[in-house]
């Protein structure tokens, strides 16, 4: 059974006021759910060793649910940054920084979306963008230093864990839940190319 939501990025490739608004909407969504996800994090680190990074994955979920709406340049990039800034809003204890955090992370799923030119919108290429994204939260945990004390078999259980969980919270819930916004008809006025030619570029 394919995994696929469409198989190419519309026709129309510049951002339209519709595209926007829509990243604007992901963006206050998800950065609600960023700025409540603290409380969820800290009960997951109960269970062992790093276990919170399990559920690190929904820090990168603005980025791969934006462009599986979408499905254009620039809108990981865009929507990562925007739910950032409305986590800030909120009073993030991290501040100022998560927009570094953003940044990178927003870039790493952007990257991995134009390696696909755009015309991917798989649940698979979702987790990959996920992947893209944890590692660049890796590089701004560098920069600000929090690992630099870290052992070596901790760093790759730390980030390990949080590339799995980038994998299946940003890569394939977020898929899941693109599918179901699909079949309510949320994303019919997004994509204006038919299904059918989505398919036939995808062949």
């Amino acid at each position: 059974m394919s995994t696929k939501v469409s198989g190419a990025a519309p026709r129309r490739k510049g951002l339209t006021l519709t595209d926007v608004l829509v990243t604007v909407v992901v963006s206050l969504v998800l950065g609600i759910v960023y700025h409540l996800w603290a409380s969820v994090s800290s009960v997951a680190g109960l269970l062992f060793l790093q276990s919170n990074e399990l559920v690190y994955g929904m820090w990168f979920a603005a980025s791969t649910l934006a462009f599986l709406l979408i499905r254009k340049p620039g809108v990981a990039l865009i929507a990562e940054i925007a739910a950032a800034h409305l986590e800030i809003a909120f009073g993030s204890a991290y501040g100022i920084q998560l927009l570094l955090y953003s940044v990178v992370q927003g870039l790493g799923a952007e990257l991995v979306f134009a390696a696909f030119r755009y015309r991917k919108a798989t649940a698979f290429v979702a987790g990959l963008a996920g992947i893209a994204a944890a590692a660049g939260s890796l590089l701004a945990d560098i920069y600000y230093g929090y690992v630099t004390e870290y052992a070596t078999w901790l760093l790759i259980l730390k980030y390990t864990l949080r590339a799995i969980s980038g994998f299946v919270i940003a890569g394939y819930l977020m898929y899941g839940l693109a599918k179901l916004l699909e079949k309510a008809g949320v994303t019919q006025s997004l994509q204006p190319v038919d299904r059918k030619e989505y398919d036939a570029l995808d062949s």
